[in-house]
Protein backbone atom coordinates (compact mmCIF):
# COMPACT_ATOMS: atom_id res chain seq x y z
CA UNK A 1 0.00 0.00 0.00
CA UNK A 2 1.36 3.51 -0.86
CA UNK A 3 1.31 6.18 1.56
CA UNK A 4 1.69 9.95 1.80
CA UNK A 5 5.49 10.80 2.29
CA UNK A 6 4.16 12.73 5.46
CA UNK A 7 1.60 13.60 7.77
CA UNK A 8 -0.16 15.98 6.69
CA UNK A 9 -1.69 18.90 8.90
CA UNK A 10 -5.19 19.61 7.34
CA UNK A 11 -6.93 22.51 9.17
CA UNK A 12 -9.89 24.75 7.99
CA UNK A 13 -9.81 27.91 6.73
CA UNK A 14 -37.50 20.57 -27.25
CA UNK A 15 -39.25 19.63 -29.77
CA UNK A 16 -36.38 19.40 -31.87
CA UNK A 17 -35.57 15.44 -32.22
CA UNK A 18 -32.14 15.17 -34.38
CA UNK A 19 -33.47 11.51 -36.56
CA UNK A 20 -30.71 10.23 -38.58
CA UNK A 21 -30.92 9.66 -41.76
CA UNK A 22 -30.93 6.16 -43.10
CA UNK A 23 -28.51 5.01 -46.17
CA UNK A 24 -30.26 1.95 -48.57
CA UNK A 25 -27.54 -0.19 -47.05
CA UNK A 26 -28.51 0.22 -43.35
CA UNK A 27 -31.73 -0.98 -42.20
CA UNK A 28 -33.88 0.58 -40.09
CA UNK A 29 -34.58 -0.55 -36.73
CA UNK A 30 -37.89 -1.37 -35.55
CA UNK A 31 -37.42 1.12 -32.66
CA UNK A 32 -36.18 4.08 -35.23
CA UNK A 33 -38.81 2.73 -37.53
CA UNK A 34 -41.76 3.44 -34.80
CA UNK A 35 -39.83 7.02 -33.76
CA UNK A 36 -39.95 8.74 -37.08
CA UNK A 37 -43.81 7.46 -37.12
CA UNK A 38 -44.60 9.36 -34.32
CA UNK A 39 -42.52 12.05 -35.00
CA UNK A 40 -44.97 14.16 -36.53
CA UNK A 41 -45.05 17.98 -37.50
CA UNK A 42 -48.66 18.07 -37.31
CA UNK A 43 -50.04 15.19 -35.19
CA UNK A 44 -53.60 14.70 -35.75
CA UNK A 45 -56.33 12.91 -33.65
CA UNK A 46 -56.07 9.48 -34.96
CA UNK A 47 -52.51 9.56 -34.72
CA UNK A 48 -52.48 10.50 -30.87
CA UNK A 49 -55.03 7.45 -30.08
CA UNK A 50 -52.73 5.33 -31.61
CA UNK A 51 -49.79 6.57 -28.97
CA UNK A 52 -48.88 3.92 -26.65
CA UNK A 53 -47.00 4.24 -23.72
CA UNK A 54 -44.33 1.96 -24.37
CA UNK A 55 -43.89 3.68 -28.34
CA UNK A 56 -43.99 7.35 -26.72
CA UNK A 57 -41.09 6.60 -24.15
CA UNK A 58 -39.13 5.36 -27.17
CA UNK A 59 -39.12 9.08 -28.77
CA UNK A 60 -38.97 10.79 -25.15
CA UNK A 61 -35.79 8.79 -24.45
CA UNK A 62 -34.21 10.07 -27.70
CA UNK A 63 -35.17 13.57 -26.74
CA UNK A 64 -33.93 13.33 -23.35
CA UNK A 65 -30.71 11.83 -24.77
CA UNK A 66 -30.43 14.91 -27.52
CA UNK A 67 -31.21 16.97 -24.66
CA UNK A 68 -28.28 16.18 -22.61
CA UNK A 69 -30.01 14.77 -19.53
CA UNK A 70 -27.89 11.79 -17.98
CA UNK A 71 -28.92 8.43 -18.20
CA UNK A 72 -30.02 7.97 -14.68
CA UNK A 73 -32.54 10.22 -14.94
CA UNK A 74 -33.45 8.63 -17.98
CA UNK A 75 -33.84 5.49 -16.73
CA UNK A 76 -35.66 6.84 -13.41
CA UNK A 77 -38.21 8.57 -15.59
CA UNK A 78 -38.91 5.12 -17.76
CA UNK A 79 -38.92 3.14 -14.57
CA UNK A 80 -41.38 5.40 -12.87
CA UNK A 81 -43.66 5.89 -15.86
CA UNK A 82 -44.06 2.47 -16.56
CA UNK A 83 -45.19 1.47 -13.01
CA UNK A 84 -47.72 4.05 -13.43
CA UNK A 85 -48.88 2.41 -16.55
CA UNK A 86 -48.78 -0.75 -14.50
CA UNK A 87 -50.62 -0.07 -11.57
CA UNK A 88 -53.49 2.23 -13.22
CA UNK A 89 -53.79 -0.24 -15.93
CA UNK A 90 -53.20 1.84 -19.20
CA UNK A 91 -51.85 1.69 -22.36
CA UNK A 92 -52.30 4.04 -24.39
CA UNK A 93 -51.26 7.67 -23.65
CA UNK A 94 -54.92 9.07 -24.36
CA UNK A 95 -56.38 7.02 -21.43
CA UNK A 96 -54.29 9.26 -19.13
CA UNK A 97 -56.32 11.80 -16.96
CA UNK A 98 -57.00 13.47 -13.50
CA UNK A 99 -58.90 10.48 -12.42
CA UNK A 100 -55.64 8.20 -13.34
CA UNK A 101 -53.28 10.18 -11.76
CA UNK A 102 -55.07 10.62 -8.64
CA UNK A 103 -55.75 6.53 -8.84
CA UNK A 104 -52.03 6.01 -9.12
CA UNK A 105 -51.19 8.30 -6.01
CA UNK A 106 -53.68 6.59 -3.89
CA UNK A 107 -52.09 3.32 -5.22
CA UNK A 108 -48.68 4.22 -4.09
CA UNK A 109 -50.32 3.35 0.12
CA UNK A 110 -49.09 4.35 3.23
CA UNK A 111 -45.49 6.69 1.96
CA UNK A 112 -44.55 9.90 2.97
CA UNK A 113 -46.19 13.20 1.26
CA UNK A 114 -42.82 14.44 -0.08
CA UNK A 115 -42.20 10.76 -1.73
CA UNK A 116 -45.79 11.18 -3.49
CA UNK A 117 -44.75 15.23 -4.68
CA UNK A 118 -41.84 13.06 -6.32
CA UNK A 119 -43.34 10.72 -7.97
CA UNK A 120 -45.87 13.53 -8.95
CA UNK A 121 -43.28 15.86 -10.35
CA UNK A 122 -41.84 12.79 -12.26
CA UNK A 123 -44.56 11.96 -13.87
CA UNK A 124 -46.19 15.54 -14.71
CA UNK A 125 -42.48 15.96 -16.34
CA UNK A 126 -43.37 13.45 -18.59
CA UNK A 127 -46.84 14.26 -19.62
CA UNK A 128 -45.40 18.02 -20.20
CA UNK A 129 -43.11 16.53 -23.00
CA UNK A 130 -45.81 14.65 -24.61
CA UNK A 131 -47.89 18.06 -24.10
CA UNK A 132 -44.61 19.70 -25.92
CA UNK A 133 -44.90 17.06 -28.90
CA UNK A 134 -48.12 18.00 -29.19
CA UNK A 135 -49.67 14.60 -28.08
CA UNK A 136 -51.50 15.78 -25.33
CA UNK A 137 -53.40 18.47 -25.83
CA UNK A 138 -54.41 20.30 -22.42
CA UNK A 139 -52.44 20.21 -19.23
CA UNK A 140 -54.90 18.31 -16.97
CA UNK A 141 -52.73 17.32 -14.29
CA UNK A 142 -51.80 21.47 -13.45
CA UNK A 143 -54.47 21.86 -10.51
CA UNK A 144 -53.62 18.33 -8.95
CA UNK A 145 -51.30 19.00 -5.18
CA UNK A 146 -49.81 17.93 -2.64
CA UNK A 147 -49.24 19.88 0.44
CA UNK A 148 -45.78 18.88 1.95
CA UNK A 149 -44.14 20.37 4.96
CA UNK A 150 -40.80 21.10 4.20
CA UNK A 151 -38.09 21.67 6.68
CA UNK A 152 -34.83 23.17 5.78
CA UNK A 153 -32.44 21.11 6.53
CA UNK A 154 -29.19 22.12 8.84
CA UNK A 155 -25.62 23.00 7.56
CA UNK A 156 -22.25 21.02 8.86
CA UNK A 157 -20.96 22.73 11.98
CA UNK A 158 -17.48 24.57 11.25
CA UNK A 159 -16.69 22.52 14.67
CA UNK A 160 -17.57 19.25 13.80
CA UNK A 161 -15.85 19.61 10.39
CA UNK A 162 -12.66 20.35 12.18
CA UNK A 163 -13.18 17.64 14.53
CA UNK A 164 -12.97 15.03 12.07
CA UNK A 165 -10.29 16.74 9.80
CA UNK A 166 -8.10 16.44 13.02
CA UNK A 167 -9.41 12.81 13.84
CA UNK A 168 -8.43 11.30 10.42
CA UNK A 169 -5.60 9.47 10.15
CA UNK A 170 -3.87 11.00 6.96
CA UNK A 171 -0.59 8.79 7.00
CA UNK A 172 -3.21 6.06 5.40
CA UNK A 173 -4.15 6.59 1.69
CA UNK A 174 -7.56 6.75 2.58
CA UNK A 175 -7.67 9.06 5.19
CA UNK A 176 -5.35 11.58 3.36
CA UNK A 177 -7.66 11.57 0.12
CA UNK A 178 -10.91 11.86 2.65
CA UNK A 179 -9.33 14.91 4.31
CA UNK A 180 -8.89 16.19 0.86
CA UNK A 181 -11.92 15.75 -0.11
CA UNK A 182 -13.59 16.91 3.09
CA UNK A 183 -11.56 20.19 2.54
CA UNK A 184 -12.89 20.45 -0.91
CA UNK A 185 -16.33 19.98 -0.38
CA UNK A 186 -15.97 22.66 2.12
CA UNK A 187 -14.06 24.94 0.14
CA UNK A 188 -16.28 25.41 -2.95
CA UNK A 189 -19.33 23.73 -2.64
CA UNK A 190 -19.27 21.13 -5.31
CA UNK A 191 -21.45 17.81 -5.36
CA UNK A 192 -20.21 14.58 -4.38
CA UNK A 193 -21.20 13.22 -7.72
CA UNK A 194 -19.15 15.74 -8.87
CA UNK A 195 -16.12 15.15 -6.78
CA UNK A 196 -16.07 11.84 -7.90
CA UNK A 197 -15.87 12.75 -11.52
CA UNK A 198 -12.95 14.98 -11.15
CA UNK A 199 -9.64 14.38 -12.86
CA UNK A 200 -6.43 16.12 -12.91
CA UNK A 201 -7.50 18.16 -16.69
CA UNK A 202 -9.96 20.03 -14.37
CA UNK A 203 -7.87 21.85 -12.22
CA UNK A 204 -5.94 24.83 -13.45
CA UNK A 205 -3.05 25.02 -11.01
CA UNK A 206 -1.17 28.21 -12.94
CA UNK A 207 -4.26 30.11 -12.41
CA UNK A 208 -5.93 28.20 -9.29
CA UNK A 209 -9.18 27.71 -10.78
CA UNK A 210 -11.24 24.29 -10.57
CA UNK A 211 -12.58 24.33 -13.85
CA UNK A 212 -15.71 22.01 -13.71
CA UNK A 213 -17.22 21.27 -17.33
CA UNK A 214 -20.57 20.64 -18.08
CA UNK A 215 -20.16 16.81 -18.71
CA UNK A 216 -19.18 16.37 -14.69
CA UNK A 217 -21.97 19.05 -14.22
CA UNK A 218 -25.67 18.25 -13.04
CA UNK A 219 -26.93 21.14 -14.68
CA UNK A 220 -24.75 20.20 -17.42
CA UNK A 221 -23.66 23.81 -17.47
CA UNK A 222 -19.37 24.63 -16.94
CA UNK A 223 -18.15 26.60 -14.18
CA UNK A 224 -14.73 27.77 -12.58
CA UNK A 225 -14.58 27.98 -8.62
CA UNK A 226 -11.51 29.67 -7.20
CA UNK A 227 -8.92 27.25 -5.05
CA UNK A 228 -6.58 28.74 -2.51
CA UNK A 229 -3.11 28.12 -1.97
CA UNK A 230 -3.50 25.57 0.21
CA UNK A 231 -5.80 23.78 -1.47
CA UNK A 232 -3.76 23.51 -4.77
CA UNK A 233 -0.89 22.51 -2.49
CA UNK A 234 -2.98 19.51 -1.03
CA UNK A 235 -4.14 18.49 -4.67
CA UNK A 236 -0.97 18.52 -6.14
CA UNK A 237 0.18 16.20 -2.87
CA UNK A 238 -2.61 13.99 -3.25
CA UNK A 239 -2.18 13.86 -7.80
CA UNK A 240 1.96 12.49 -6.97
CA UNK A 241 0.31 9.52 -4.17
CA UNK A 242 -2.48 8.76 -7.04
CA UNK A 243 0.57 8.35 -9.53
CA UNK A 244 2.34 6.31 -7.53
CA UNK A 245 -0.34 3.92 -6.72
CA UNK A 246 -1.40 3.59 -10.55
CA UNK A 247 1.95 2.43 -10.68
CA UNK A 248 1.62 -0.23 -8.20
CA UNK A 249 -1.70 -1.48 -9.29
CA UNK A 250 -0.73 -0.96 -13.12
CA UNK A 251 -4.30 1.10 -13.58
CA UNK A 252 -4.88 3.80 -15.82
CA UNK A 253 -6.79 7.12 -15.33
CA UNK A 254 -6.00 10.61 -14.76
CA UNK A 255 -9.42 10.80 -11.55
CA UNK A 256 -8.28 12.83 -8.90
CA UNK A 257 -10.39 10.31 -6.32
CA UNK A 258 -9.38 6.78 -6.31
CA UNK A 259 -10.30 3.58 -4.43
CA UNK A 260 -6.98 1.85 -2.25
CA UNK A 261 -6.54 -0.33 -5.66
CA UNK A 262 -6.17 3.04 -7.55
CA UNK A 263 -9.05 2.80 -9.57
CA UNK A 264 -11.62 5.75 -9.89
CA UNK A 265 -13.94 6.02 -6.72
CA UNK A 266 -16.86 7.04 -9.38
CA UNK A 267 -17.62 3.70 -11.43
CA UNK A 268 -21.83 4.15 -11.59
CA UNK A 269 -23.97 6.00 -11.72
CA UNK A 270 -25.30 6.13 -8.59
CA UNK A 271 -24.64 9.26 -6.67
CA UNK A 272 -23.22 7.41 -3.42
CA UNK A 273 -19.37 6.77 -3.57
CA UNK A 274 -16.56 5.17 -1.23
CA UNK A 275 -16.32 9.04 -0.07
CA UNK A 276 -19.78 9.39 0.70
CA UNK A 277 -20.28 6.11 2.28
CA UNK A 278 -17.02 7.29 4.51
CA UNK A 279 -18.23 10.46 5.70
CA UNK A 280 -21.58 8.40 6.88
CA UNK A 281 -18.88 6.00 8.85
CA UNK A 282 -16.76 8.81 10.17
CA UNK A 283 -20.24 10.27 11.70
CA UNK A 284 -21.63 7.37 13.24
CA UNK A 285 -17.67 6.58 15.00
CA UNK A 286 -16.99 9.69 16.16
CA UNK A 287 -20.77 10.46 17.34
CA UNK A 288 -20.46 14.20 14.89
CA UNK A 289 -24.30 15.36 13.56
CA UNK A 290 -24.57 16.06 9.59
CA UNK A 291 -21.54 15.12 8.14
CA UNK A 292 -22.36 14.64 4.80
CA UNK A 293 -21.28 15.90 1.80
CA UNK A 294 -24.99 18.09 1.08
CA UNK A 295 -24.32 19.16 4.33
CA UNK A 296 -21.25 20.60 3.77
CA UNK A 297 -22.44 21.69 0.82
CA UNK A 298 -25.11 23.76 2.66
CA UNK A 299 -22.54 25.14 4.74
CA UNK A 300 -20.24 27.00 1.99
CA UNK A 301 -23.58 28.64 0.77
CA UNK A 302 -24.21 29.91 4.44
CA UNK A 303 -20.11 31.06 4.98
CA UNK A 304 -21.05 32.62 1.46
CA UNK A 305 -23.64 34.85 2.62
CA UNK A 306 -22.05 35.51 5.81
CA UNK A 307 -18.83 37.30 4.14
CA UNK A 308 -21.30 39.22 2.30
CA UNK A 309 -22.00 37.83 -1.10
CA UNK A 310 -25.35 38.25 -2.88
CA UNK A 311 -27.68 35.21 -3.48
CA UNK A 312 -27.16 35.79 -7.13
CA UNK A 313 -23.29 35.08 -6.68
CA UNK A 314 -24.71 31.84 -4.59
CA UNK A 315 -26.74 30.44 -6.96
CA UNK A 316 -24.20 30.51 -9.41
CA UNK A 317 -21.47 29.42 -7.42
CA UNK A 318 -23.88 26.25 -6.30
CA UNK A 319 -24.51 25.59 -10.16
CA UNK A 320 -28.01 26.22 -9.78
CA UNK A 321 -30.88 26.97 -12.18
CA UNK A 322 -33.07 28.85 -9.82
CA UNK A 323 -33.11 31.09 -6.67
CA UNK A 324 -35.69 28.97 -4.90
CA UNK A 325 -33.44 26.15 -5.12
CA UNK A 326 -30.37 28.03 -4.00
CA UNK A 327 -32.65 29.79 -0.86
CA UNK A 328 -33.79 26.05 0.68
CA UNK A 329 -29.92 25.72 1.25
CA UNK A 330 -29.63 28.83 3.53
CA UNK A 331 -30.31 28.01 6.72
CA UNK A 332 -30.74 30.84 9.34
CA UNK A 333 -31.81 30.20 12.66
CA UNK A 334 -33.98 32.65 15.12
CA UNK A 335 -30.31 33.93 16.51
CA UNK A 336 -28.79 34.90 13.29
CA UNK A 337 -32.04 36.37 11.71
CA UNK A 338 -32.12 38.64 14.49
CA UNK A 339 -28.61 39.70 14.66
CA UNK A 340 -28.77 40.52 10.83
CA UNK A 341 -32.15 42.00 10.74
CA UNK A 342 -30.30 44.78 13.84
CA UNK A 343 -28.18 45.83 11.55
CA UNK A 344 -30.41 47.79 9.73
CA UNK A 345 -32.02 49.35 12.44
Amino acid sequence: MVRPKKYINIDIDTRILAIQAKTEEEPISEEQSIVDKLYLPIVNEKSIKNITIHHALLVLNQQMKLNGLRMRTIDDYNYQFKRFAELVKVEYLHEINVDKIYEYLSLLGDIKDISKLNRLKTLTAILGRCYDNGWIKVKYWKNIKIKVNKTIKKPTEESDLSILLSLLDKTTYSGFRDSVAVLLLYKTGIRITTLGLLEEKHIDFNNQVLYLTGDIMKSHKALKLPLDDDMCSLLQQLIEVNQEMRKEYQNKNTNIFLTSTATPIKETVSPSNSIAKNLWKYSKRYGLKNINAHSIRRLYAQNLIKRGANINLVSHALGHDSLHTTSRYLYLDEETVAENLRDYL
